[in-house]
């Protein structure tokens, strides 16, 4: 009876996160209350309160179901293998776009946490979460700049830096518009040729081409 009981309170909170998820995407965070939630998940708002101490626990516990696009680029490009510093660039960013394209899990959140949410007040912590991961993922990518430029013996027209601050504003943008335009463009494939444009534009040579996403799988990264 209490594993039956565990597993009850279980999937009530889970009930919980997915009503909070579709009332927040639907009328944002600011304007969904508790007992929105609650009816949209059946539920009482006692139920929410005995899982969450208030909406901003709720909407946290939402938020760490998912790996933002931005952590898991650079989780991705920290725990690389691939030799070939443009090659992983191009496997990582492909990779991470595919994943936001499939998992509609992931869209959901990711635009709730871009469009339907203000970062004040008690949700400052979230915005703190965006930026350590903007920053890491920035670091990661200037670290492979500067190793490409060693390896293919170039000069780049920008700092390490600098291209980072680019590509990662090219990447970003990329997924907030596509987010904002509903799907209205095929992500992966404007990514993949809006990624290599952007390194050749520094003078980087590309492996030889790789049609289409399977080519970045994740087993290639880790090579």
């Amino acid at each position: 009876m209490a594993r039956r009981t565990k597993e009850d309170a279980i999937a009530t909170r889970s009930s919980l996160i997915d009503a909070a998820e579709q009332v927040f995407c639907e009328k944002g965070v600011s304007r969904a209350s508790l007992s929105d939630i609650a009816q949209a998940a059946g539920a009482t708002r006692g139920a929410i309160y005995w899982h969450f101490k208030d909406k901003v626990d709720l909407f946290s516990a939402m938020m760490d179901r998912v790996t933002l696009p931005l952590e898991r680029g650079f989780g991705e490009l920290e725990c690389s293998t691939c030799p070939d510093p443009v090659e992983r660039l191009r496997a990582v960013l492909a990779l991470v776009l595919h994943g936001v394209a499939s998992d509609e899990r992931t869209r959901r959140v990711f635009e709730i946490a871009l469009y339907k949410v203000e970062y004040v007040g008690e949700l400052i912590g979230v915005r703190d979460r965006h930026v350590a991961a903007s920053e890491g993922f920035t670091v990661q990518l200037a670290s492979d700049f500067e190793l490409a430029a060693q390896v293919q013996r170039i000069v780049l027209p920008m700092t390490p830096g600098e291209a980072a601050v680019g590509l990662h504003a090219l990447f970003d943008g990329l997924i907030r518009n596509w987010i904002l335009s509903e799907g209205a463009f095929d992500l992966v494939k404007v990514g993949r040729v809006g990624t290599d444009a952007f390194l050749q534009g520094l003078g980087l040579s590309l492996p030889s081409a790789v049609d289409g996403v399977e080519g970045y799988s994740p087993g290639k990264l880790l090579l």
